[in-house]
C-alpha cells in the first residue's frame, strides 16, 4: 500500500548536487556534506491536507507525505511521535514568560532519537539495505537497535567507554552488537567507520546519512500543528549535541512556509553545556563552521560532541531563525533536573535540563522578552540516572570554558 510520500530526490545545500533518491546514499558524492531529502508538491492542495491531519493516528507517521518511505509495509514503529507539550507554569527566574516543554522523553526508546531511527531504519528497509551501524553517546545506539530489531535487521553500536551502564545494557538488550571506545563519540565514529569499511553495512550517523533529519522534523511538524499558527512559541531552546533535530526543526519550518502554512518561523536556541560549546562559540565568533573543541568535558554524554559534522547547516539553522546560543554549567544542569522533577514533575536526562537551564540567562541577556512564549525541547527520559549520583560527580570546580572565547554569551 502507498504512503502518499512526494518525495522527489536528495539535494546539497553546500554544492547543489542532486541525487536520485532510489538507491543508498550517504553524504553527497561531490563534495561530502549533508544530503537532505526533496519533496514535490507542485499541484498539490497543502491546505486540505493539513486539516485532514486531525484524523490521524497519533504519530509522527501521521505526516507521511512529507516523509520519505513509499510503501507502508516498511514503516517501521513503535507508536512514536506526537509527545506532549507541557505548560510548566510559573518557572523560577524566568518571570514574565510562559514556558513551555515538548516531552520527548515519553517516546519508546526514552528519547527524541526514536524520530529519526524509526524513518531512517523504514529507508533504509525500503532500500534493501541488511546492515546497520552508528557511533553514538547512547541514545541513538538505543533506539537503532530497537528499530533495527523491529525491522529484522543487524545492527552494531559504537560507544565511548565513559556511556552510562544503564545505555549499555539497552543496547544490549535489542541484540545489537556493542563496541566500546575510548575517547568521545568523535574517536567512537572513527573507530566504527574503520572497521566497517568493506563490510557491507551501511552508517546511519548524525547527518551522514539523509532520513534520520527527516524523523527529526517532525519535532517541528508537530510543534506547528499543536500550538495552532497563532499559538505558536517565539522562541526553542533545544540542546545541541549532533545537531539534527534543530537542523530538522528549521527544514519543517522551511517547508511549512514553502506550502504556504506558515508566516513565521519561532527562534531557535542551540544550548551547550561550557565544558564543550563548539557551536554556541561559532555563534558568538560569526563562524562560518564550527571548530573542534578541545579537551571536552560534560556529564551529559549526549552533548559530548566536540566537533559536529556539517556544522555550517546547524549554524545557518540558527541564523536563519534570528535566534542564538549559550552554554550552561553542569552545576546548572543538574540543578534543572532536579527542579524540573520536584517542581513540575518532569523527568529530565541531562540533554533535556540544559534548556531550562539556560532560560535565566537568555532572559537576563535579553534573548527571552517578557511576554514571550518559550518552548524548552526536552530530549530525553531522565529515569535511568541517579540525581545523588550526578550531585556527587560535580567537581568542586566547574570546567569553565577552555577554549570558548565568548561561548557563554552567544545569546544573539
Amino acid at each position: 500500500m502507498k504512503t502518499g510520500s512526494r518525495l522527489s530526490g536528495l539535494r546539497c545545500r553546500a554544492c547543489c548536487t542532486e541525487v536520485a533518491a532510489g538507491r543508498p546514499v550517504g553524504t553527497c558524492p561531490t563534495c561530502g556534506h549533508t544530503l537532505f531529502a526533496t519533496y514535490d508538491t507542485s499541484g498539490w492542495d497543502a491546505g486540505s491536507w493539513w486539516r485532514s491531519l486531525a484524523g490521524r493516528s497519533p504519530d509522527l507517521w501521521r505526516y507521511r507525505e512529507l516523509l520519505p518511505v513509499a510503501e507502508s509495509e516498511n514503516i517501521t514503529t513503535l507508536g512514536e511521535g506526537f509527545t506532549p507539550i507541557l505548560d510548566l507554569g510559573e518557572v523560577e527566574g524566568a518571570s514574565g514568560l510562559r514556558v513551555l516543554a515538548k516531552d520527548d522523553g515519553a517516546m519508546p526508546t526514552g528519547s527524541f532519537k526514536a524520530r529519526g531511527m524509526s524513518v531512517a531504519v523504514s529507508r533504509a528497509r525500503e532500500l534493501g539495505l541488511r546492515e546497520l551501524f552508528v557511533p553514538s553517546a547512547g541514545n541513538a545506539g538505543t533506539a537503532l537497535s530497537a528499530y533495527a530489531a523491529r525491522a529484522g535487521l543487524r545492527a552494531r553500536v559504537y560507544v565511548p567507554e565513559r556511556t552510562p551502564p544503564p545505555i549499555r545494557a539497552a543496547i544490549r538488550s535489542y541484540g545489537a552488537g556493542l563496541v566500546e571506545v575510548p575517547g568521545t563519540i568523535r574517536e567512537a565514529g572513527d573507530v566504527a567507520r574503520l572497521r566497517e569499511k568493506g563490510r557491507g553495512s551501511f552508517d546511519m550517523s548524525t547527518l551522514r546519512e539523509p532520513y534520520r533529519v527527516e524523523g527529526k522534523k517532525t519535532m517541528g511538524l508537530e510543534i506547528v500543528e499543536q500550538s495552532g499558527r497563532d499559538g505558536l512559541p517565539d522562541a526553542i531552546l533545544y540542546p545541541t549535541g549532533g545537531g539534527t533535530g534543530i537542523v530538522g526543526m528549521a527544514k519543517a519550518f522551511e517547508e511549512l512556509r514553502g506550502l504556504g502554512l506558515l508566516e513565521r518561523a519561532p527562534r531557535l536556541y542551540a544550548i551547550q553545556p561550557a565544558g564543550c560549546a563548539p557551536v554556541v562559540r561559532a555563534i558568538s565568533e560569526g563562524a562560518p563552521r564550527v571548530e573542534p573543541w578541545e579537551n571536552p568535558t560534560t556529564l551529559a554524554p549526549g552533548l559530548l560532541v566536540p566537533s559536529p559534522f556539517s556544522s555550517e547547516r546547524i549554524l545557518e539553522a540558527v541564523r536563519e531563525t534570528r535566534g542564538g546560543g549559550i552554554a550552561v554549567t553542569d552545576r546548572e544542569i543538574v540543578g534543572a533536573m532536579r527542579d524540573l522533577s520536584v517542581r513540575h514533575g518532569v523527568s529530565a536526562s541531562p540533554e533535556a535540563a540544559a534548556p531550562y537551564a539556560a532560560l535565566p540567562k537568555l532572559l537576563q541577556k535579553g534573548a527571552l522578552r517578557s511576554g514571550e512564549t518559550v518552548l524548552l525541547y526536552l530530549t530525553g527520559t531522565g529515569l535511568i540516572y541517579s540525581m545523588d549520583e550526578l550531585e556527587g560527580s560535580l567537581a568542586r570546580d566547574e570546567p569553565g570554558t577552555r577554549g570558548a572565547g565568548s561561548a557563554t554569551s552567544a545569546a544573539v
